[in-house]
């Protein structure tokens, strides 16, 4: 668990969705609820992907 005062804790998490609220808001907004499901896993699995090709 984190402990008051240790940033380091969610510097992954909040990277993670300032990424992802940057890429949506630069794009036009989902029709539906399921289209921006789909928008938001295909973000995660071509953030995954990037990130695992960087550390190779």
């Amino acid at each position: 668990m984190s402990r008051k005062g240790d940033c380091w804790d969610n510097a992954p998490t909040e990277r993670f969705f300032g990424s992802l609220k940057g890429e949506f808001y630069n794009q036009l907004f989902p029709q539906s609820k399921a289209q921006g499901r789909r928008k938001v896993i295909e973000y995660i699995e071509m953030f995954y992907i990037y990130s695992v090709e960087k550390i190779s």
